[in-house]
């Protein structure tokens, strides 16, 4: 099984590539140079919202640097691109030249028709920061805990179409709910589980043995970038105190499970 990973260059992407150097499938990175992780506030929103936010994603930088360990990549082959160069016929070459037997993405910019026609690898798979069809869409792993249902939180492998995380899934798994976790720090849990899982996805995968695609059954909800305002920050630091996980695990807001896709 030989991998081409398309990623950002944030530290949740980084630990993505070390899981599959672990898998021994890693032969080549397309990075893509993603926005600032700590963005500035909106000048149009308040005082005590403005304070909220830059709280909110110091919390996420603090988070992703305790799970992580920054950014460090594999050393193998690599092409750099920004999101204006990602769908262009050099990337697609680099892709083609290393022979992958599969490409995957996770965190780059959506792939245009073209370079999924372009890239000759037969199976080409996305892994999409949240539970599909759920949670699809961008800021989904945030949209569970504002919904009270942590327990949603979690990663989706799925097949790479032009539907927005809308492919058939090949695998899904979730975040553990650990008691004082913050919203960040169960975002980073379940990027950790399925990075723990990688090496026995690739394994089933290069067997031969793994479950047929699991067409989705039903379009969920597609989260928009601009569903998501600083005010939405109240609830998660204000009204809970960005305690969501305890509350749900002390069964405040009653107890379901996600009907996972599984490979094993």
């Amino acid at each position: 099984m030989k991998v081409v990973f398309l990623t950002g260059s944030h530290p949740r992407h980084a630990f993505m590539a070390r899981s599959l150097q672990a898998a021994g499938v890693l032969v080549g990175l397309v990075i893509e140079q993603r926005e600032s992780f700590i963005p500035e506030p909106p000048l149009d929103i308040a005082p005590e919202t403005r304070a909220l936010f830059r709280r909110h994603f110091a919390a996420r930088d603090d988070a992703e640097r305790r799970f992580f360990d920054g950014t460090v990549l594999p050393k193998t082959e690599r092409h750099d691109v920004t999101m204006d160069t990602l769908n262009t016929p050099e990337t697609v070459a680099f892709i083609n030249d290393l022979e992958p037997d599969l490409v995957l993405s996770y965190g780059v910019h959506k792939l245009t028709p073209e370079t999924l026609t372009g890239i000759k690898a037969l199976r080409k798979w996305n892994i999409h920061g949240g539970l599909s069809p759920w949670y699809r869409g961008v800021t989904t792993h945030f949209w569970p805990s504002y919904f009270l249902e942590p327990q949603m939180t979690g990663m989706t492998v799925h097949e790479t179409t032009e539907a927005i995380d809308g492919g058939a899934i090949i695998h899904q798994s979730v975040a553990e709910l650990v008691r004082g976790d913050g919203l960040h720090d169960l975002a980073c849990r379940a990027v950790m589980a399925l990075g723990q899982e990688m090496p026995a996805l690739m394994r089933v995968v290069s067997d031969g043995n793994g479950r047929p695609p699991h067409k989705q059954g039903t379009t969920g909800r597609i989260w928009r970038s601009v569903d998501w305002r600083p005010e939405h920050l109240h609830l998660i630091y204000e009204v809970y105190g960005d305690r969501i996980v305890d509350h749900y695990l002390d069964g405040r807001f009653g107890h379901t499970e996600p009907k996972l896709i599984r490979q094993f």
